[in-house]
């Protein structure tokens, strides 16, 4: 136990008093007892924790009330929410054992937090032995353990609760409509939506019923409802937006957003990390800017989206400007927070500041470590990239696809070849399947380093069609050790088997061109320009784009075509 004393590991074994009766009745009396001078302030500081956040530090408290020899039953609730905030089922198994040794257990209040926790804790098996021993229960303990349910996917189960109460309220349908919604079944939650009470249809049930279409893509059936639903909240606005955007219909989305009446920061949210999300960064920075114009104060979901946004545009002079104002408005460094800070430098090439942030990291996850190994890879530090993957490793981090792409990418750069083909290898250790992307930058690997026949053979054996950025890596490592005949070898094996270059990317037949140009094979050179011309290809032309008092100036570099 990291803070409750561990009275019994398994609070079956524990017995009850053996005036149990007595000890029940009894309970009323020590309930008043304990309502001391003190009670008031030890329920305002617990309570005050977890509103802030803060589980760990109400846990601390209680364990200190404990100590002292005080054991307060209108804490243990609070303490429950703690453990259920924290996952820590440890916890509150010892809180349990607590509760049945005192025969507090039997308090609809306290068995009812019981249900709660071991049903979001994970244990759903649990939560229903309390639910089914409870002496006594009222309509939250049912919503609880419907709520359990719905999480753990049994549906089942909790409409074979939802049928057996005799009174329902408003939070047992919005539980019952999310639930089946959020499960996939939204034509059972639609029917209960339907079903619901003119009285108890409310602002959040019509809200759960838009968020469940949207969530699952079904924007038309989401708009139906929503333009006919008599009041709207701002986190409806936000679900629809979040839908449109979600789907890729980032106009829709936008004119969404315009119709809002009364905006706040949960919408601006949306908005912001919608456009971030579909690509649309430039556009992004520009509704931060705005946001903040209309006296909007971001917080930790603005930040993140936006310094997400400023990594892809590769724009380390206003990264660090949103990491000044970070710092500024003390905003909590949480998670997402740090690794988005981690990626935005190393997107950027500040390496030394990325680095500086990780390390300072207490709790670091696959994401993090991706944008370091990442930044490492794209910027050159090969090496690096390899001792960080290393590292990765030794700490029990468990890599994903991403961390392989990323590592295999610096070998390939950095010409570590046997290093590259051990790392490939890997994969199946971590349980991973190569796809078509790792298999390109192996292709990469291999014909940069010359071997243009491993590469081909690579490709010819690969379990997948390759495509054309695996063809492109071989052609690439074809100029760079003039493989023209290697070259002629993969435009035969493309007529066979029907196959083109034809992914609308010009890049290959411009590569074709230089790379016959290159040995003088002036006529294949020509003709690749033909093929380019015929299909309608033109070389894209070089975009760059900059912000100069928070407004995007683009500069667009144009070839002409003979």
């Amino acid at each position: 136990m990291t803070h409750l004393p561990d009275i019994q590991s398994h609070i079956t074994k524990i017995p009850r008093h053996k005036n149990y009766p007595k000890q029940h009745s009894e309970l009323n009396v020590r309930l008043q007892q304990s309502k001391t001078a003190n009670q008031p302030t030890w329920s305002y500081i617990i309570r005050k924790h977890l509103t802030q956040n803060a589980p760990k530090d109400a846990l601390v408290i209680y364990n200190q009330i404990r100590r002292k020899g005080h054991y307060v039953l209108g804490l243990v609730p609070l303490i429950f929410k703690a453990c259920t905030s924290l996952s820590s089922i440890n916890d509150g198994k010892a809180l349990h054992a607590e509760a049945v040794k005192s025969g507090a257990d039997t308090e609809v209040m306290i068995g009812t937090s019981l249900v709660n926790m071991y049903a979001k804790c994970g244990d759903i098996l649990a939560s229903r032995n309390v639910f089914d021993e409870m002496p006594d229960r009222n309509v939250v303990t049912w919503n609880a353990m419907i709520g359990g349910f719905l999480k753990h996917g049994n549906t089942d189960s909790a409409f074979g609760l939802f049928a057996q109460m005799l009174e329902r309220t408003e939070v047992t349908w919005i539980e019952m409509i999310d639930g089946l919604a959020r499960s996939g079944d939204t034509v059972k939650a639609r029917i209960l939506f339907d079903k619901v009470p003119v009285e108890l249809k409310n602002v959040v049930t019509w809200t759960v019923m838009i968020d469940g279409y949207a969530s699952r893509g079904e924007m038309e059936a989401a708009r139906e409802l929503f333009e006919v639903m008599p009041q709207r909240n701002c986190y409806v606005w936000s679900s629809m937006i979040s839908g449109y955007f979600n789907r890729g219909d980032v106009k829709e989305a936008q004119a969404m957003f315009n119709r809002i009446p009364v905006r706040n920061l949960v919408n601006w949210n949306s908005l912001i990390s919608g456009l971030a999300q579909n690509g649309f960064f430039e556009e992004a920075l520009e509704a931060f800017w705005k946001m903040q114009g209309e006296r909007f104060e971001p917080d930790e979901v603005t930040f993140t989206s936006i310094l997400s946004a400023c990594a892809h545009l590769g724009w380390l002079d206003t990264g660090k400007e949103i990491h000044s104002m970070i710092d500024k408005k003390m905003i909590k460094l949480n998670q997402f927070v740090l690794n988005a800070l981690v990626d935005m430098y190393a997107k950027c090439g500040d390496l030394a500041n990325a680095r500086s942030i990780f390390e300072e990291m207490v709790h670091r996850n696959v994401v993090c470590w991706n944008s370091l190994i990442s930044g490492f890879a794209t910027h050159g530090h090969c090496k690096e990239a390899l001792e960080f993957f290393s590292r990765m490793e030794i700490t029990n981090e468990m890599p994903d696809k991403i961390t392989f792409l990323s590592v295999l990418s610096a070998c390939a750069h950095g010409g570590f070849v046997d290093e590259g083909l051990e790392i490939f290898s890997k994969m199946e250790n971590y349980g991973l399947a190569p796809g078509i992307q790792h298999y390109g930058c192996l292709v990469d690997l291999l014909g940069r380093a010359g071997r243009l026949k491993d590469a081909y053979n690579l490709i010819k054996t690969m379990p997948m069609k390759p495509n054309d950025a695996v063809w492109g890596a071989l052609l690439g490592a074809c100029r760079i050790h003039a493989g023209t005949d290697m070259v002629e070898q993969i435009m035969e094996e493309l007529s066979a088997s029907n196959s083109t270059l034809d992914s609308g990317d010009d890049s290959h037949y411009v590569l074709l061109s230089n790379i016959y140009a290159g040995s003088d094979r002036w006529e294949r050179a020509e003709s690749m320009r033909l093929v380019m011309a015929k299909k309608g290809l033109q070389k894209i032309p070089g975009r760059s784009s900059v912000m100069l008092n928070n407004v995007v100036q683009h500069i667009t570099t144009v070839t002409g075509q003979d």
